[in-house]
This record gives C-alpha cells, sequence and structure tokens, in this order.
C-alpha cells in the first residue's frame, strides 16, 4: 500500500477514534467515569513508554553512525527539556481553569495535566481547541516519520499516540462543555482539532520524505515527546491514589501497555509490509 494513504489511515483514524471514544466516554455517570479514566492513564503510560524505548529510540539510533550517537542523545535531552518549557509557555493548560478537585484524578486529564473548573469562558474553550490543534499537529508529524522510517513503527507509533490521545480528549471535551459550549459544538471542534493530525503527517511526508538523515533526530524527538508526557503529566496523576489494590492496578495496567505494544513491534517485524 502506498506510504502516504497508509499515513493518512492511521493518523486519521486514530485521532478521530480518540475522539469518538471521548464522547462515549463522558456519557457514563460521574462516578463511573472517575473510576474508570486512571486505568486508561495507567495503560497510556506503558504504552508511551514502550514506543519510546522499544521502538523510536532504538530505530533513531539504528539510522546514525556511532558518531552521531551523542547528538542523538542531545536531541532526546533537549526535547525533553523543550516539552517542559513549552508547557511552562503554553500555561492556559493549566491556569485558565479553576479548582483541581472536580476529578478525582487531582485534575489531571492524562496528557498534559489539564486543571479543571468550572470557571472557565468561551475564550478558555477556544485556548483549549488551539492548543489540542497544535499538538495534533505535531504528533501528525511523529507518526509521519515513524511510517517514513520503517511501516510497523508507524503503526505501533499511530497506537500509542492513540492511546494517550483519549484521556487528553476527555479532559478537553469536558473543559468544553464546562466553558458552555454543547454536546455537538464541543464533538464537533473536537474532531476538526483531530483531523490536524493528519494535515501534519501529509505535511510531513512531502518535506521529510526528502531529508531523510533528519529523519533520526524527528524519532529522538517524538520519543522524548511520550517519554515527557507519561513521566510529567500522566505519572504524577497515578499518585494521589496510594493505597496497596490501586498501586498493583496501575503497575498491572502500565505493564499491559508495555506488553501490547512490544508484543504488537515484535510480532510487525515478522510481517512483511506490502
Amino acid at each position: 500500500m502506498n506510504l502516504l494513504i497508509l499515513i493518512i489511515i492511521f493518523t486519521a483514524v486514530g485521532g478521530l477514534l480518540s475522539v469518538i471514544a471521548a464522547a462515549v466516554f463522558l456519557l457514563l455517570r460521574d462516578h463511573h467515569r472517575n473510576a474508570v479514566l486512571p486505568h486508561g492513564i495507567s495503560f497510556a503510560i506503558g504504552a508511551l513508554l514502550a514506543v519510546a524505548f522499544w521502538g523510536l529510540i532504538p530505530e533513531a539510533f539504528a539510522e546514525v553512525k556511532p558518531e552521531q550517537f551523542q547528538a542523538l542523545s542531545g536531541t532526546i535531552l533537549a526535547g525533553i527539556l523543550g516539552f517542559f518549557v513549552l508547557e511552562k509557555l503554553l500555561i492556559w493548560r493549566h491556569c485558565h481553569y479553576g479548582s483541581p478537585d472536580e476529578y478525582g484524578d487531582g485534575g489531571h486529564d492524562g496528557d498534559h495535566g489539564h486543571v479543571h473548573g468550572h470557571g472557565n469562558t468561551k475564550s478558555a474553550g477556544a485556548l483549549i481547541i488551539l492548543g489540542d490543534g497544535i499538538h495534533n499537529f505535531v504528533d501528525g508529524v511523529l507518526i509521519a516519520a515513524a511510517f517514513l522510517t520503517d511501516v510497523q513503527l508507524g503503526i505501533v507509533t499511530s497506537l500509542a499516540v492513540a492511546a494517550h490521545e483519549i484521556p487528553q480528549e476527555v479532559g478537553d471535551f469536558a473543559i468544553l462543555l464546562d466553558s458552555g459550549y454543547s454536546r455537538g459544538k464541543a464533538l464537533f471542534y473536537n474532531i476538526l482539532a483531530s483531523l490536524t493530525t493528519v494535515l501534519g503527517g501529509v505535511l510531513a511526508y512531502f518535506s521529510l520524505e526528502d531529508l531523510h538523515d533528519t529523519l533520526p533526530y524527528f524519532l529522538a524527538l517524538a520519543s522524548s515527546s511520550f517519554i515527557y508526557i507519561a513521566v510529567a503529566d500522566l505519572i504524577p496523576s497515578l499518585h494521589t491514589k496510594t493505597d496497596i489494590k490501586t498501586s498493583l492496578q496501575q503497575i498491572a495496567l502500565i505493564a499491559a501497555g508495555v506488553f501490547l505494544i512490544c508484543s504488537l513491534q515484535e510480532l510487525a517485524h515478522n510481517i512483511q509490509p506490502s
């Protein structure tokens, strides 16, 4: 199958599925939603870390010469620090929303640690849509970079993106509703923002294909993004509950996320791309 078509399919399906899953998720009663969300976050942590350390980083290093290892490691480090600075600059993800106690997970929706409250405004909702669109565009670029390196790597990267997009979309959807948007409009704008993933993927396909030497560095940035999201944003939200039963469930679900991605990666390596 044509590589561009694969990129379009996986960037579109992943984004739309995450929006639909988030919309269905929000139809649940509050206590059911609060009970299920932390489990999804735990699974997403495992998936993100597995793709970063089992797929993206090894593939990036395999594509460069040994004398470039230090530069590639530096790219991962710079990416993690860069995402921290970016999150500080894009402070609307935190400061525009009120009480952190609206949700049982300490106000973290599972991606960029949104803090929710009831004092949101239309402008806050617009900022969420803008921020989500930019984030999804970058995801599209990273998915395309993975596909241009290896089809199997592109597939598991897309799965990992979808895994962490679902809790993000849940939080964004909740903020839009709290900002006064109807369910229909909130869903429409979330779908629109998710389509920027396709735009990022298509633009990256036409620009990155001619820049093969830069692909390992895009993979390194993708890994740093996944590591930062998992470690800085998702894991802290799990520490709000420290009882033994919950902790064991979290560990088991993180392990399940790792196992699924690693299994898919190994299976994919045994299948020749068409």
